[in-house]
């Protein structure tokens, strides 16, 4: 059960039923993590914005933001992120043995070559912020991605460990976690 009373779709008003109404009409659920934000309008209301700002992105495609997230989920064992974006990257055909490949490699997903490195970058760095370096930087920045990219793709990463560590304690959804 549930540690805190998020908002009803029903009872939603203002910035939530907003978040709630655009959510249900385009994906027919509300994804776990934005519905325990309903609790804080302010933190939905920011969340919902860089939702809708990283879906318009001028570069980082819809696909490579799924594997983003899917790929951070995984590596944080966050099973409802992870679920939710390996739901996604099936209805763009990815295969369970696509899935087992880029968990070994992220390298190897099915995204361009630009959009692999990058992805195999932010993967990395989530693991061990440590471990990137200005070389990783600069070959990035070779195959066109600019200093926005670089952030933006990195703070979706990055972003997944708030929500994997929110949702384990409010336990909100019972599954967030593989053990």
């Amino acid at each position: 059960m549930a540690r805190l009373k998020t908002v009803p779709r029903e009872e939603a008003e203002g910035i939530v039923k907003e978040g709630y109404e655009l959510f249900m009409k385009h994906i027919g659920t509300i994804p776990k993590p934005l519905e325990m934000l309903s609790v804080s309008p302010v933190l939905f209301e920011l969340q919902f914005r860089r939702i809708q700002y990283l879906s318009q992105h001028p570069k980082l495609s819809f696909s490579l933001l799924a594997h983003i997230r899917y790929l951070v989920a995984h590596n944080l064992s966050y099973r409802f992120c992870m679920d939710f974006n390996k739901d996604i990257l099936k209805k763009q055909g990815l295969s369970d043995e696509d899935f087992k490949r880029m968990e070994e490699d992220p390298s190897q997903s099915l995204l361009e070559d630009h959009e692999n490195a990058l992805l195999d970058f932010v993967v990395k760095c989530v693991k061990d912020p440590a471990s990137a370096s200005s070389t990783d930087m600069e070959n990035l920045r070779r195959m066109g991605w600019e200093e926005r990219d670089l952030v933006d793709a990195l703070s979706q990463g990055v972003s997944m460990i708030d929500h994997a560590i929110m949702m384990e304690v409010v336990q909100i959804d019972q599954s967030c976690r593989v053990d």
